[in-house]
């Protein structure tokens, strides 16, 4: 009686509803079909058969089956079994209460065991592998997880999209194997797809990692699977010969002609069609010898034409090490020439996208006009980080002795010079620019006289003090990329290539 006056003074004043528990009686499916709601108040019918076993009616009629109980650490608890209806009725809840108890029995918590998987099921949102590489991408793109330079990621999307999806993206996570995943990489061998098959692995490999780092599988199967075909490291160096046909060729791309073979299978036929501006990126990437996405993504805001310097941020470098580049003359007037063509564009880059200003050219473009050129001239296996491999070479060749330490620096390797390892990393800030300066220009003096231009040019060299009075032709004497007070100006202007 006190209880009862005691829950209906609290009902009054806070609105709370204790509920009451009924004695306890052997339950019929009659009677929990028939029994109705106290309005207000919710009732539970305990069973007298299945101990522990309970028929709750909530206030507006509701009625579900729950199951009290303690568990071996002597903590009480209940958890819902289901909704009372014609499927889950009297004889059905007493089954989920046995199989309840014995989960209790065992030292289980079916109530915290619930609690946890509601929870999981809300957050796990990796159930496939394809959700797996979405989440990867994803977190990998805002560095949360390894961040990457954007043309690697572009590289990987793109091998992800032609040879895994359509292999393994719709497989529930848990059932991707070491034997499921090597089967689908034969199948790639079987059709001929050799070094794509082995960057397909590497990206598997890759999203597997990041699933064991989010807690999702328990270890990577194929983290220690070998390449399912051996890597063959890329060793063309171009002749001299070849050099001097591909820089003639990049610059008057209209005197070419291809070959029928090729002309056949392109929409433009044997036209070759070459912007100025993707022009100049290839020589550039001739002259300077830095990565192809390196000299595309070049940015205005990274460029002291004045001093002749181009400082590469972390973020855009494969190293993720920030990387000064020295400009010589020549360099400069590339730099200056693709400058004013895109000055109409309004773009932040030297090399903007055709269709979105706001983004760099793409190196996939340089690709296929690089290919285009060596169609042309009838260059086989080439590809334009080749001309990056050709300049290190001859950089360290006896045509020129520049120290392997040095010819690492300008490619923006990682060198430790011979030194300790923490040295080179923690205690040298140097960027070594004078050095790297000498060995660039040694470079382009070589090369110009591959390529039949004068190598002994005055107006070709530079000290760290004068520009080419050509800039004033591209109007940067008086922008932010020239600093007029540190510098003269000579009043010749020199006609480069």
């Amino acid at each position: 009686m006190f209880w009862d006056l005691f829950g209906t003074w609290l009902q009054v004043l806070w609105g709370y509803n204790p509920g009451r528990t009924m004695p306890a009686k052997r339950l019929t499916s009659a009677f929990c079909d028939s029994v109705g709601a106290t309005e207000g108040r919710q009732l539970a019918y305990p069973d007298q058969d299945v101990r522990g076993l309970e028929l709750r009616v909530s206030g507006d009629g509701r009625k579900t089956w729950s199951y009290r109980y303690w568990t071996k650490t002597g903590r009480r608890g209940r958890v819902t079994l289901g909704v009372h209806s014609r499927e889950f009725g009297l004889s059905e809840a007493r089954v989920a209460a046995r199989r309840a108890q014995v989960t209790v029995d065992e030292g289980g918590d079916p109530a915290m065991a619930r609690r946890v998987a509601k929870i999981e099921a809300a957050t796990e949102h990796l159930k496939t592998f394809g959700d797996l590489a979405a989440a990867y991408f994803v977190d990998t793109e805002k560095g949360r997880y390894r961040p990457k330079r954007a043309s690697s990621l572009d590289n990987e999307r793109r091998v992800y999209r032609v040879h895994v999806e359509p292999a393994l993206s719709r497989f529930p996570l848990e059932s991707i194997n070491r034997r499921l995943i090597k089967g689908a990489l034969m199948r790639m061998l079987d059709r001929g797809v050799t070094s794509q098959a082995v960057r397909a692995q590497a990206v598997i490999r890759q999203m597997l990692a990041y699933a064991v780092s989010e807690e999702r599988l328990q270890f990577n199967c194929i983290a220690d699977m070998p390449p399912v075909a051996p890597a063959k490291a890329r060793l063309r160096v171009y002749s001299d010969a070849e050099l001097k046909a591909i820089w003639n060729g990049v610059r008057n791309p209209e005197a070419l002609v291809l070959p029928e073979s090729i002309a056949a299978k392109r929409r433009d036929g044997a036209e070759i069609q070459i912007g100025r501006s993707m022009r100049l990126a290839i020589q550039l990437a001739i002259v300077l010898l830095q990565r192809r996405c390196e000299i595309l993504g070049m940015a205005k805001a990274e460029l002291d034409l004045g001093q002749g310097l181009w400082t590469i941020p972390a973020e855009r470098m494969k190293g993720k090490r920030t990387h000064v580049v020295p400009l010589s003359p020549w360099a400069v007037q590339l730099i200056a020439e693709a400058i004013d063509i895109a000055e109409a564009r309004n773009s932040p880059f030297v090399f903007p996208g055709k269709n979105k200003p706001n983004q760099p050219m793409r190196g996939p473009s340089m690709n296929w006009a690089f290919n285009t050129v060596l169609w042309a001239v009838e260059i086989e296996d080439g590809t334009v980080h080749d001309l990056r491999r050709t300049g290190s070479t001859l950089m360290t060749s006896e045509r020129l002795s520049v120290s392997p330490f040095i010819r690492s620096k300008v490619l923006a390797h990682y060198d430790t010079g011979g030194g300790a390892q923490v040295s080179a990393t923690r205690y040298d800030a140097n960027s070594y620019v004078r050095e790297k300066r000498a060995a660039l220009e040694q470079w382009q003096r070589l090369l110009r006289r591959i390529v039949g231009i004068d190598a002994d040019r005055p107006d070709l060299r530079f000290d760290g003090q004068v520009l080419p009075g050509g800039l004033g032709m591209f109007g940067l004497a008086n922008s932010a990329f020239a600093r007029p007070p540190a510098l003269s100006f000579p009043t010749a202007t020199p006609q480069l290539p």
